[in-house]
């Protein structure tokens, strides 16, 4: 099977081609605001790089968020308009749980703005808690292994490689069955997670 990997939620964007349990060819740049120029010509260069054809894919997998709201609707517009039109399949996976790409005791921070952070805490396979939004002055070291944008926190910002967890996190892929209906994972403020 192969799968085309995107991810535009945030400040890289990345793309990956997995033949069944193999990257057969990646590109990882940080473009932060860009994502939308350059995604085409990057898409181009990356099938032409394996002499594939865009139509021979048989699935996409997209990051659906949380994150940048125009930077989810760029892979994912791209990724519902292919798969409608081409009739492949449609995966999806948390920002934040492809972010951890089953690591051990991860928690994930990725800003979003106004002194908030998406979080959320990964152990391998179990989900340790939900991603949600969280005040930066909540946000606590309990131990666990920090990932993303931990600036916030005053350290340095700590990532792995987006194509790598694609294929690390395929068991988490989740099957869209209604295309058309597909909408960005987008968290609401919660009082309850702000405290």
């Amino acid at each position: 099977m192969l799968t085309l990997c995107m991810d535009t939620a945030y400040r890289y964007l990345t793309i990956a081609l997995i033949k069944d349990d193999e990257i057969i060819a990646s590109f990882e740049e940080e473009c932060f605001k860009k994502q939308s120029e350059m995604i085409f010509v990057k898409l181009k260069e990356l099938f032409e790089s394996v002499s594939l054809d865009p139509l021979t894919i048989d699935a996409v997998c997209i990051s659906e968020g949380p994150g940048s709201y125009t930077g989810v609707r760029i892979a994912m517009s791209i990724a519902k308009t292919l798969c409608e039109v081409a009739h492949k399949e449609l995966y999806t996976i948390s920002t934040l749980r492809l972010y951890a790409a089953g690591h051990k005791n991860t928690m994930v921070i990725m800003d979003a703005r106004a002194n908030r952070a998406y979080v959320g805490i990964y152990d391998e396979d179990r989900v340790i808690m939900e991603d949600r939004i969280m005040k930066i002055e909540d946000l606590e070291d309990k131990g666990y292994d920090l990932i993303g944008d931990l600036s916030l926190l005053g350290l340095e910002d700590k990532r792995y490689s987006i194509s790598e967890a694609f294929l690390k996190t395929k068991g988490y892929w989740r099957k869209v069955d209604k295309i058309a209906y597909l909408v960005p994972k987008y968290l609401k403020e919660d009082k309850e997670y702000l405290r």
